[in-house]
């Protein structure tokens, strides 16, 4: 089990013998044909639910005293696992997606529109059977179901504290329409939630005694109002929710907490989103955080793993544990045992699927999903006219987005009908011969595709002379999904900007290598390569041009120096 770790309190479930690790171990109770775990949940009474690359759900015996796991049988390979704070959600990996929910259903949480109080086993949530449900969103005492083509967003379940962001009922018994023009979705094991809107603004609704919701109120919000930052919207990176606080990670690896003090480790209660101290002049130094019962943890560029409020009855801001290998991702289970996993996807791909997520700067649509034209040709080999026409009158709505996952991250859903299309249009053993990375390497400096020029001086080394420029060609898609510069810079400036100068006063090498890892996650590294000088200059432009703060540049660099031919 390479790509997770495990540490803190243990009973069982991760290891062979119960015990509280203060580093980080390797979990040792999977059977030898889990090789890999993709997501851990836990719901709020310590319960958790393994994904495996498999598609199997696996649940350790929480309170057994010897070490039981077994995969839940007789269902689909799942997608994605998700836990509100007494029910959980899964989600099948097929044409048509599934969503099974088990755990208390006392406020129809889990959308079966039944009476049974309790569901002991994953079961179709009959009560969206008939709706189109792209993404699932359990909370504390309700769910929510997101249709992504009509923005339309639905729920069930307590409103008492306008839990679901509407006035009137106590609670929704069957699953109705809540909320239209919605583009994303932030819940967790609380009363509380965000929505991100079609008119880029975020919103909170729900309980907000403690000042969960960063508005500098303090009672509860019946119906969704705006809530103001001091950074764009498009910095967020994911907003951790939790009982009585909330927490904003930025792409710049930035952590903004609100909410009861001795849940996030200030001394005072805070009522609008705060940076911790220690912090706040470490960019990119924070990257991925989740939260347990009364605590939020997270890690950072520096292989350590940070706690703030109750963890083990300490409530003060420290760091527990450093880990040696590279994990990307964080999760936080409510009794005080914390996660570590590797990303299987790569850098490129995530980067990638946040711009076909939220359609930045794209040139044309499919059956009215935003694509860009030039990524579309360029992956598939086609006209963009002959593609479109055969995704429209022989594909569904998922096929088409699924094939598109593709296009922007590799990822293959649903394989045999995606090869079945990809066929079609010549291409076979997609996931062998066409790769992300090849593909967009055609791209790299190509100037009849370009549609931005990044302008570089040349220092000729004569002081009489002016310093030469040299443009480069680049594609506006790449800048804006791999750069949060430029990304601020288009939207923020001008879109339609169509050259601009480099001022980061680095080398055209190391520029040009730059540029290179952003359109194929690799640095192209040679044996002329002066590798010492390269390396201090590409962390400064890395860091300029703000990259994903998650991608390790010096173990990248490591590895091309070893591909380098001396």
């Amino acid at each position: 089990m390479a790509n997770i770790k495990g540490l803190g309190n243990n009973r069982c479930q991760w290891t062979s013998k119960p015990k509280i690790s203060k580093k980080p171990e390797t979990l040792t109770i999977f059977p030898e044909e889990v090789k890999t775990i993709l997501d851990v949940v836990s719901d709020g009474e310590g319960r958790l639910v393994f994904l495996s690359d498999a598609g199997k759900l696996y649940l350790p015996d929480l309170f057994g005293f010897e070490p039981k796991i077994k995969p839940l049988e007789g269902l689909p390979p799942m997608k994605s696992v998700h836990s509100g704070y007494y029910h959980f959600f899964a989600m099948s990996n097929e044409d048509q997606p599934k969503i099974y929910g088990w755990g208390r259903n006392n406020y129809n949480q889990i959308g079966m529109n039944s009476q049974n109080s309790k569901v002991h086993t994953p079961t179709l949530a009959e009560g969206i059977e008939n709706l189109t449900i792209h993404q699932v969103y359990p909370a504390r005492l309700c769910s929510f179901f997101l249709n992504r083509e009509t923005n339309t967003l639905y729920g069930s379940g307590s409103n008492s504290n306008g839990n679901l962001g509407v006035e009137n009922p106590l609670k929704l018994t069957t699953v109705c329409k809540l909320h239209e023009n919605v583009t994303k979705v932030f819940t967790g094991h609380a009363d509380h939630s965000f929505i991100i809107k079609t008119d880029g603004k975020l919103y909170g609704f729900g309980y907000n005694y403690h000042g969960e919701l960063g508005n500098d109120r303090l009672c509860a919000q019946r119906t969704p109002l705006e809530i103001k930052l001091e950074f764009p919207l498009c910095k967020i990176k994911k907003i951790i929710i939790s009982f009585q606080f909330s927490a904003i990670l930025t792409t710049d690896g930035r952590l903004f907490v609100s909410g009861l003090a001795r849940s996030i480790g200030f001394d005072t209660d805070l009522t609008k989103f705060t940076q911790y101290p220690q912090f706040k002049n470490k960019k990119n130094f924070i990257t991925d955080a989740a939260s347990g019962d009364g605590f939020i943890s997270f890690i950072t560029r520096d292989k350590e793993v940070w706690v703030g409020g109750r963890y083990n009855d300490v409530k003060t801001l420290r760091k527990i544990s450093t880990f040696n290998d590279q994990f990307n991702n964080i999760r936080c289970a409510e009794l005080d045992s914390i996660f570590l996993l590797k990303s299987q996807i790569s850098y490129l791909s995530q980067d990638l699927g946040k711009l076909l997520s939220n359609g930045y700067f794209s040139d044309c649509k499919i059956k009215n999903i935003a694509v860009h034209k030039i990524l579309i040709e360029t992956r598939i080999g086609k006209s963009f006219d002959l593609i479109r026409n055969y995704l429209e009158e022989n594909c569904q709505s998922k096929e088409i987005e699924d094939l598109l996952m593709w296009v922007y991250c590799d990822e293959m859903r649903n394989s045999k009908r995606m090869k079945e299309i990809l066929n079609h249009f010549g291409i076979e053993n997609p996931q062998e011969t066409k790769l992300l990375k090849n593909d967009l390497k055609k791209l790299l400096f190509d100037e009849e595709t370009s549609d931005f020029k990044l302008v570089v001086k040349i220092e000729d080394g004569n002081e009489d002379n002016d310093d030469d420029e040299e443009e480069l060609h680049i594609h506006k898609f790449i800048l804006a999904a791999r750069c949060g510069l430029f990304l601020n810079m288009f939207q923020n400036v001008d879109q339609n900007i169509k050259k601009v100068k480099d001022y980061s006063k680095k080398s055209l090498e190391t520029i040009e290598l730059f540029i290179s890892f952003l359109y194929t996650d690799e640095i192209p590294i040679t044996a002329d390569t002066d590798q010492e000088f390269v390396k201090e200059e590409f962390e400064d432009i890395v860091e300029y041009y703000q990259l994903n703060p998650q991608i390790p540049i010096l173990e990248i660099f490591v590895k091309c120096s070893n591909k380098a031919v001396f």
